[in-house]
């Protein structure tokens, strides 16, 4: 038997700053491995494509929102030995400014249970289960470096 393959996907940290703080976006995983966890939108990266443009292909596929200049955060890696599964995720986080939110949408309601919800970095922390990359990344930013809790938190206008 062969190994599976390593893919390679991008989640997109959105944020917003909102009178009372930035927040996240996230929702919970539909139809898929990892099916009733919390996530970041993102996917696949395609042949031929800048993580930009796919941060902004995702985001726009799945929750109508258009993104003006994504920009890397971070890798991780996660190998998902129970599902044959490993990924390495090129993070990429941008904000958007609350008068866009009007757009958002719940564009791929067959992969999303609920609608998209905007969240703290705490209530972040508090919601479980988080998507393998998701709780990598999340772990990594509470532990080991706290420049990306830092790029996180921090508004970018």
């Amino acid at each position: 038997m062969t190994d599976p393959l390593v893919r390679v996907g991008v989640g997109v940290i959105i944020k917003c700053r909102f009178t009372d703080g930035v927040k996240f976006l996230i929702g919970q995983r539909k139809g898929s491995h990892g099916a009733g966890a919390w996530q970041v939108c993102g996917g696949h990266l395609e042949y031929n494509e800048s993580f930009e443009e796919c941060a902004r292909r995702e985001a726009l596929e799945e929750t109508n929102l258009q993104l003006e200049n994504p920009q890397l955060l971070t890798v991780v890696n996660d190998p998902m030995p129970l599902e044959r599964k490993h990924y390495v995720t090129i993070f990429m986080h941008c904000e958007v400014q609350p008068k866009d939110i009007s757009d958002l949408r719940t564009m791929e309601p067959e992969k999303l249970e609920g609608d998209w919800k905007w969240v703290t970095w705490n209530e972040l922390l508090q919601t479980k289960p988080l998507f393998a990359p998701l709780a990598s990344l999340t772990h990594i930013a509470q532990t080991s470096n706290p420049l990306l809790l830092t790029q996180l938190l921090q508004s970018q206008s």
